[in-house]
């Protein structure tokens, strides 16, 4: 392949990926407007008709704001490739610092902090205007920034060392660093369960343990029936930032804790806080996260493999807008920095298939839950969420079918239905 073709391909799909996510945000735009005159019968006694609408202007205003975002993000991609931003970079940082290891570092840094400047805007907009305007956000600008600094504080100290680790490997440990990279992110990945939970969520939020006794002892008794054990139960304060409300559980092996949000305390009811667990703990029993990671490890280990014929190839830097550096370890950054960037054009394509094997793990989950649980606990607390959270209930088909790794809220608690018409059939 020669530069100019990889540049077409590069035009093609990018402009595929554009189209594709224009048309399906029309898309749900439409069918939600069509639809938010009045609840759907199934939901009319359990939410309002100012629940409802709030929820569609939510969506709306949301699905608006990612469009703005994906033009934003489009203009900076091509900027950074096809425009020169990469090779302009590139030479100063060279001229400046000259050939090795260094320079490589200084152009991964470089590009972080641009992106994330340029980022930047669209957070605050996100948080602190539509968030704020839908009464979601709790969060300060302080403790916004503060969560900044943290964030990229971490980043640096976990992240530089894995960075020198790789760069090191692609220059050193000959065709087959890709493999050897793959061992170290793998290990990296498996790490990183193990300590977020105590070292780097702590950073964020405080954690006490669950003291409601009622809800202790439900929860416990629940974990005792699934077999499941747990370092703690925790409650989380994600109320100092967002009234959204969760529950999940992190960790792994002995480091397991389950952490409910204070928000999500506070609105359900025992039971139905019980039966949202016992979904997440289906997720765990039916071994969701194990295939999750195995299809996690597989794709980075095929996508790294690619990144090590794709770095060879001078097209892969020309045909991006990149002279690279000929004869020299010190393409590997740009080589890492322009996968990171044109990954995403040619899979998007693909992303139907990781949303469809996600719903249909939602569903096992449920079924677990309603095992194990009362079907209609569940059911009354994912209304709740619905209302809670603003989320639609009447999302386009199309849209859903191709993004939402959750079925939607109809065709969900239909499904809940018919597992408990089952399991009273048994």
């Amino acid at each position: 392949m020669n530069s100019s073709t990889f540049s077409v391909l590069f035009i093609v799909f990018l402009g595929i990926t554009v189209s594709l996510q224009c048309w399906l945000s029309s898309r749900q735009l439409r069918h939600v407007l069509r639809h938010r005159a009045a609840v759907p019968a199934e939901f009319a006694e359990k939410i309002s008709l100012e629940a409802h609408q709030k929820a569609a202007d939510y969506t709306c205003t949301k699905t608006r704001f990612a469009l703005f975002s994906l033009f934003f993000s489009v203009l900076v991609l091509l900027g950074f490739t096809l425009l020169g931003g990469l090779q302009l970079l590139s030479v100063n940082l060279y001229r400046w610092l000259g050939d090795g290891m260094t320079y490589q570092i200084a152009l991964l840094l470089s590009f972080v902090l641009i992106t994330t400047l340029l980022d930047l805007p669209f957070d605050l907009h996100q948080q602190f205007v539509i968030e704020e305007k839908f009464g979601f956000n709790k969060m300060t600008k302080s403790l916004f920034f503060t969560d900044m600094i943290k964030n990229m504080g971490i980043a640096a100290a976990i992240g530089l060392p894995l960075v020198w680790v790789v760069l090191s490997l692609m220059n050193r440990a000959g065709d087959l660093w890709w493999l050897y990279a793959w061992l170290v992110w793998s290990g990296f990945q498996l790490l990183m369960m193990l300590i977020f939970p105590t070292w780097i969520a702590p950073l964020f939020n405080k954690f006490t343990p669950l003291t409601d006794d009622n809800l202790r002892e439900r929860i416990e008794a629940l974990m005792a029936r699934v077999g499941f054990a747990s370092s703690g139960l925790f409650v989380m304060d994600g109320s100092k930032r967002s009234a959204h409300g969760n529950a999940y559980f992190s960790g792994f092996g002995k480091t397991k804790r389950i952490v409910f949000f204070d928000t999500l305390i506070e609105r359900l009811l025992p039971q139905e806080t019980e039966a949202v667990l016992a979904h997440e703990l289906g997720h765990f029993k039916l071994k969701h996260i194990i295939k999750r990671m195995v299809v996690m490890f597989i794709m980075s280990l095929g996508f790294l493999a690619l990144l090590g014929y794709l770095k060879q190839q001078v097209w892969f830097y020309t045909g991006l807008g990149v002279d690279p550096i000929l004869f020299s370890s010190s393409n590997n950054a740009m080589a890492l920095i322009l996968f990171i960037l044109t990954l995403p054009v040619f899979t998007f394509v693909l992303s139907p298939i990781m949303a469809i094997s996600s719903r249909k793990h939602e569903f096992e989950a449920d079924a677990f839950a309603v095992k194990h649980t009362n079907a209609d606990d569940l059911v009354s607390a994912l209304v709740k969420l619905y209302e809670d959270n603003a989320s639609t209930l009447t999302p386009d088909p199309v849209h859903s079918a191709f993004y939402d790794s959750h079925p939607p809220a109809s065709i969900r608690i239909a499904h809940l239905h018919q597992q408990a018409t089952l399991k009273l059939a048994h």
